[in-house]
């Protein structure tokens, strides 16, 4: 039994999450997740909300509340979310607690003793009109090094440049708008990473089994212009993590917090401490600490390519710079972009679907499936909903649904309701036996290596194999002169209903359980032999015949639904 450490990116506080944040680290880390579980791996699975930072103190004032109590109602609407989309988190924390305060404190100091902080004074954009000092997110311009006019202030989205507010040009709040800006002088703390660019470039060069998104995106930053860059970690902010070393106050740093992308990854960490205080799980060291038992485990993260260079740079240099025995990520998993209808995905403009809308209009399994399926691996991907449609339509309903619909209403209809007697296996279904296992052992090789779309791909490939069984072997044709073999072809059928509730059950786990509840079974052991899994329920086991697994999207419904999601949010 191997140990698995999953995390995913964490959601941003500020408001709820369309498909595309969904499918870019959550869901992806979820499958993966599912899947070590079905394969009778230990697995700790974590998200959090990711807390501090402007734009959370700009979200709660604009709903007018205190900016904890806002995180606090938003971290439960996101939990609330999470789960109906059946996401599996064993501990879905948050940035804000007491753990990643001591945490972020604890590392900080350790920085520090290692010469790796330096304070140094620096300009740092001020606006009149909104009476702040502006972080470089809410700065907004022209890149100087690609011309993309809606630069932000740390980094182009454009080019993947790491900027500084000053470089902009033409600079704006985004905020107010006010072009009204002025640099003033204030004190801050830098990690010294530039110094660990040689320690962090053998480290990534090591990884050759990591996604060239993944690896293209940390080279870039590492080696374009001046190379890596040393990253400021405080803000002149309220609302965060206090400036300490350790437990002790930091002279000089005094009403300053830490910057939201220091302490955000430290959160993964503390997110395993909240899930030992929960009573949810006991030893969280012993997944996070090598001298502590973690030196078996592997580590796999998940997120959208805005967030690779600070987990394959930032993260790691704060683990390397405190010389603790933290574990390192094995494995990171990047997704590029989904776009939505022709544009983008669009919180301010309300342009897209998002998560709470969707589980509105149709339950889970359908959105877990067409976003797997079409996971923007190798480029970036496009939800239509013509293609959403089709997906659902052919795929759900007509090759998986289809076929449990007229297995078991056959069965019922000639045999009754239980597995039937009779009959014994022929070419065909040593064929098709030979053809499900290679299958299954590809299907394991793609969610192993987490080749998402290749993993949907293959499963439906095999759903298809059962259908194609189903359609040649005819058994209500054979019924009439060999009712026997009619009988064996319909018990090979039911078994092969089980054994799609368990492959699918990471894609699609509330068919799944339907499935299982409907097969009268609990046995959700993973088919290491096929032949054995496919005489799981004997003669006379019971079955009941499910409901419709799943129904088809009408032209009326989809044509609505464009309608619906094409611009401004409605209340």
């Amino acid at each position: 039994m191997a140990r698995h450490l999953i995390t995913s990116a964490i959601p941003y506080i500020n408001g709820i999450k369309h498909l595309g944040n969904l499918v870019g680290s959550q869901l992806p880390a979820d499958l993966f997740a599912r899947y070590q579980r079905g394969r009778g791996h230990e697995v700790l699975f974590l998200c959090a909300t990711d807390e501090h930072g402007t734009p959370a103190e700009l979200a709660a004032a604009q709903a007018g509340k205190p900016v904890a109590e806002f995180c606090a109602e938003m971290h439960e609407t996101q939990a609330e979310i999470a789960r109906g989309f059946r996401l599996s988190f064993d501990h879905f924390g948050r940035s804000s607690s007491p753990q990643n305060h001591r945490l972020t404190q604890a590392f900080a100091a350790r920085l520090d003793e290692a010469g790796l902080i330096e304070e140094r004074v620096e300009t740092q954009i001020y606006s009149k009109a909104d009476g702040r000092y502006l972080p470089d997110r809410y700065i907004e311009g022209t890149c100087p090094n690609c011309g993309f006019e809606s630069a932000r202030g740390d980094q182009c989205d454009n080019c993947t440049k790491q900027l500084d507010p000053v470089d902009l040009i033409n600079p704006r709040s985004v905020i107010s708008g006010s072009t009204d800006l002025e640099p003033r002088e204030t004190k801050h703390l830098y990690l010294k990473q530039s110094g660990m660019r040689g320690q962090l470039s053998e480290w990534i060069d090591g990884k050759t089994d990591w996604p060239i998104l993944t690896t293209s995106i940390a080279k870039k930053w590492l080696n374009d212009g001046d190379g890596l860059q040393d990253r400021g970690i405080t803000r002149d902010l309220d609302w965060g993590i206090p400036v300490k070393k350790g437990e002790n106050e930091w002279p000089g740093m005094e009403g300053k917090v830490f910057y939201v992308w220091f302490d955000a990854p430290i959160e993964y960490i503390a997110c395993a401490q909240e899930w030992v205080d929960a009573g949810k799980g006991a030893d969280w060291e012993r997944w996070w600490r090598t001298d502590l038992g973690a030196d078996d485990v592997r580590y796999t993260q998940f997120m959208g390519k805005d967030n690779v260079p600070f987990h394959t740079l930032s993260f790691p240099a704060t683990i390397f710079g405190s010389g603790e025995p933290w574990k390192l990520v094995d494995y990171i998993k990047s997704f590029n972009y989904l776009n939505y209808d022709g544009g983008q995905f669009s919180t301010s403009r309300g342009r897209g679907v998002f998560m709470d809308q969707a589980l509105e209009v149709l339950p889970a399994d359908y959105w877990r499936w067409w976003l797997l399926s079409h996971a923007p691996e190798s480029s970036d991907a496009e939800f239509t909903w013509e293609n959403f449609q089709q997906s659902v339509n052919k795929d759900l309903a007509d090759v998986l649904g289809n076929f449990v619909s007229r297995v078991t209403k056959f069965c019922r209809s000639k045999f009754g309701e239980e597995v039937p007697a009779g009959g014994a296996y022929g070419a065909r279904e040593e064929q098709l036996i030979a053809d499900l296992e290679r299958r299954v052992r590809a299907y394991e090789g793609h969610m192993d290596a987490i080749e998402v779309r290749k993993a949907a791909a293959e499963l439906r490939a095999i759903w298809v194999a059962g259908n194609e069984y189903l359609q040649d072997a005819a058994p209500w044709a054979s019924f009439k002169s060999d009712p026997e073999a009619a009988a064996m072809q319909i018990r090979l059928a039911l078994n092969l209903i089980r054994l799609y509730a368990v492959l699918s059950a990471p894609f699609i786990p509330d068919a799944s359980a339907q499935l299982m509840e409907a097969m009268r079974s609990d046995d959700d052991a993973w088919p290491g032999d096929v032949a054995q899994a496919l005489t799981t329920l004997p003669v006379g086991h019971g079955f009941s015949v499910p409901d419709v697994t799943f129904r088809k999207i009408t032209d009326e419904e989809r044509e609505d639904w464009q309608t619906r999601f094409a611009g401004k949010r409605s209340a």
